[in-house]
């Protein structure tokens, strides 16, 4: 449903809720022949028929159903930040104006924003020139660094990706009830998932579902937490944090994980028992980022024995980064141990025989508040749950 009509979403819950299109127009407002001209149009897109004709009234069919169920999840979203923004906007605001607001909010720039769209730069100033005459207010301020988004424009360009993405979902809930693989699924993968619990998952997700879309991303915490508030991501993989950043997502643990300090193969300290962390403070290190679960945990327990953090840092989140500077040197890395794991069984890298007891991190699943998976991502997330606790029952093997 790629030219989305956000009247012909009104209308259908409309014939939905009264199971007339006569009386569904006079709710809406329009014409009886353009109420069933908007639910053939859906019909047309949602490949097949959302109603039961009979002579008692519109009822939904199965697909309806699922349609219904999300077009009322998506609307009820939006109308509460178009009615924060301007009452008015719930009856004039459509699918292109609040794209090009979303995109307007992100570039702060009428010219990068048309250019992320793959539009004139005029039609999208003309879209938010017309939002804001609807609105009655301005939905940005002119500042030296561009056009900054106000308070409600900031929430409806949230609520309207939110929208935009479960509408996606009804189109994947859809296809699924017939037996055939829609939607989407997108994976933001933090460091340690990648190399320990997603590979496996994704494994068994394709001989599951040979073609199903997968498409995983990488990249900061700050900006994976973004992506999957807005829409574009379906869950976050990775270490949690405590408490949660946000009140719109909830986290749920599948295992706990520690750091190692590790070294290259060969390396002077490997094979030797007994090793201390205050006594290798004076080393040269390659550690994670600084805010991450991992880095904290590192600075913490430096601190609480009273130590100065080491002087020769480098600070990376990569641990095949890591394993290359290590190899052409003596410095020491500190990671995640199972994220280690793979490349201590491989010889690629050597446990150091560190006493110390490091507390250990919850590694987990982030999801958006309110959140209906699709029957493949939560088959996905069933077998994220089950790979894990595989590796809960193997243990901290070859790290």
């Amino acid at each position: 449903m790629e030219r989305l009509n956000l009247r012909h979403l009104r209308t259908f819950l409309a014939v939905a809720d009264t199971r007339s299109p006569t009386a569904a127009a006079a709710r809406v407002r329009v014409s009886q022949p353009a109420v069933t001209q908007s639910v053939a149009k859906l019909e047309r897109e949602a490949g097949g028929p959302l109603f039961d004709r009979t002579p008692q009234g519109f009822f939904l069919t199965g697909r309806g159903r699922l349609f219904e169920a999300r077009v009322r999840r998506a609307l009820d979203r939006l109308d509460a930040a178009l009615a924060d923004a301007a009452p008015r906007l719930a009856v004039t605001a459509t699918a292109a104006q609040l794209r090009a607001l979303g995109a307007m909010v992100e570039a702060q720039n009428f010219t990068l924003a048309a250019r992320a769209l793959g539009l004139a730069q005029p039609t999208v100033h003309r879209a938010i020139s017309q939002l804001e005459q609807d609105a009655g207010r301005p939905l940005f301020e002119r500042t030296s660094f561009g056009l900054v988004a106000t308070r409600p424009a900031r929430r409806l360009a949230q609520a309207a990706h939110l929208a935009f993405a479960e509408i996606a979902q009804a189109e994947a809930d859809m296809a699924e009830a017939e037996g055939r693989d829609g939607g989407r699924l997108v994976i933001g993968a933090l460091p340690l998932s990648r190399s320990v619990v997603l590979p496996d998952a994704i494994a068994r997700f394709r001989a599951l579902r040979p073609t199903a879309p997968v498409r995983v991303l990488d990249g900061t915490y700050d900006d994976l937490l973004t992506g999957l508030r807005r829409g574009d991501i379906d869950v976050l993989l990775g270490a949690l944090r405590d408490p949660a950043p946000v009140e719109d997502v909830t986290q749920e643990a599948l295992f706990r994980d520690g750091l190692a300090v590790l070294a290259r193969p060969g390396h002077p300290l490997a094979g030797q028992a007994g090793l201390s962390l205050a006594g290798l403070l004076d080393r040269q290190w390659v550690v994670p980022r600084p805010g991450t679960p991992s880095r904290a945990l590192f600075d913490t327990q430096i601190g609480t024995m009273g130590l100065p953090l080491p002087e020769s840092v480098v600070e990376c989140g990569s641990i095949l980064l890591m394993r290359e500077i290590l190899s052409r040197s003596d410095m020491l890395g500190c990671i995640s141990s199972r994220q280690a794991a793979a490349e201590v069984s491989r010889g690629l890298l050597v446990r150091l025989d560190v006493g110390h007891d490091w507390p250990e991190r919850a590694i987990g699943l982030t999801v958006r508040v309110g959140w209906v998976p699709t029957r493949a991502q939560a088959q996905f997330l069933d077998l994220l749950r089950a790979v894990s606790s595989d590796l809960d029952g193997r243990g901290d093997q070859g790290a």
